[in-house]
């Protein structure tokens, strides 16, 4: 299924239904008053999470919706039916906007959470609504309300706990496979991630957590250079990156250390809030590297950056170092989860001095 996070539509209310002029006429009952029932009310439009979507498509070309309109009132003191009601189902992690006010209605996170978009015209009173001891024979009502018309902007944003970030190539979607069930494609060109792929990490009995993997950045992703920025909105819901970093590139003119520093020069263009985020380097392919010049390298790299976080070198191939890594998440992600702790502080889970694993 083709993956679309974004999405505009046309949501309309239905119109309530207008009221009746009637009153009773029967055989033997002279002057029987009025019995004018009052119209239905239009139907209403909402949104609900639905954990078992993780696309927008559904939206990219059906564009408008509509609710059914209130029937209007009927003699015999009849009120009209009410419209139908239009429910849409959406992803978990959708974000809907009102265009035309330019502002957020709703941010759908919990599964089967239900949000009105666009509510339905009341209907229409009857003229038996206008009874009274004064007046007996009122011939007054009133025409329905119309329903509320809305242009919505959807955007999908995935929950995840982790998020995985990277140049092409640096092993995102390797290492998302290695540690979960997720199998995304993996090819020994750029750019085989085209859209987020989600996997889901078992540490232990009732201990998981949610991993994130994006399409890789490139320098100049600002100016639309490889696929742009368009997948960062994923990961501004994460709790912490990994931000992984070829150790061992095929072409020996390509420098690890600028590839680290390009990819926080992108981040902080797009969002200084989503670079601001707790971030941790993942050094991968450790498995290229001979045994003897490992450390040296791994040291190497973290003086040149200049780098005070956690740093972890690991092989997916050869599962090198990867249980360090999945529990040291789980042991962040837990302390944060128990402390209540602003994730958007970028101190939070800092060490003083850099902290090397390796497997």
């Amino acid at each position: 299924m083709k993956f679309v996070d974004e999405a505009t539509i046309e949501v309309a209310a239905g119109h309530g239904g207008a009221g009746c002029v009637s009153f009773r006429r029967e055989k033997f009952i002279p002057f029987g008053g009025p019995n004018g029932g009052d119209g239905g009310r239009g139907g209403s439009v909402y949104a609900v999470a639905d954990r078992n979507l993780n696309t927008l498509i559904d939206y990219r070309y059906a564009r408008r919706h509509e609710a059914g309109n209130g029937e209007p009132g009927r003699g015999s003191d009849q009120f009209g039916a009410a419209g139908h009601d239009v429910v849409l189902r959406m992803p978990v992690g959708t974000i809907i906007t009102d265009l035309d006010r330019n502002e957020v209605i709703a941010e759908l996170l919990v599964p089967g959470e239900k949000v009105l978009l666009a509510k339905g015209g009341d209907g229409g009173f009857g003229n038996l609504h206008f009874k009274s001891s004064t007046n007996r024979a009122p011939r007054q009502k009133t025409p329905g309300w119309p329903g509320e018309s809305k242009r919505l902007r959807l955007e999908l944003r995935v929950l995840a706990d982790v998020g995985l970030l990277g140049m092409p190539n640096a092993g995102k979607s390797t290492l998302i496979a290695a540690i979960s069930n997720a199998r995304p494609k993996i090819a020994d060109y750029p750019f085989t991630t085209l859209y987020p792929n989600l996997g889901v990490v078992r540490v232990g009995p009732e201990q998981s957590f949610v991993v994130a993997d994006i399409p890789g950045l490139i320098e100049g992703a600002s100016e639309g250079a490889g696929l742009g920025h368009q997948f960062l909105r994923h990961l501004q819901r994460t709790r912490l990156l990994l931000h992984l970093v070829d150790i061992a590139p095929f072409d020996e003119a390509v420098d690890p250390v600028a590839q680290a520093r390009a990819i926080v020069a992108e981040l902080k263009k797009y969002d200084p809030a989503l670079a601001a985020k707790p971030r941790w380097i993942v050094l991968t392919k450790l498995d290229l590297v001979p045994e003897d010049e490992r450390e040296r390298r791994v040291k190497e790299f973290v003086r040149r950056l200049r780098w005070k976080g956690p740093v972890f070198a690991i092989s997916a191939l050869t599962r090198q170092g990867l249980e360090p890594l999945v529990h040291a998440v789980w042991a962040h992600l837990a302390v944060q989860q128990r402390d209540d702790v602003d994730t958007s502080d970028p101190r939070f889970g800092t060490p003083v001095a850099p902290e090397v694993h390796r497997g």
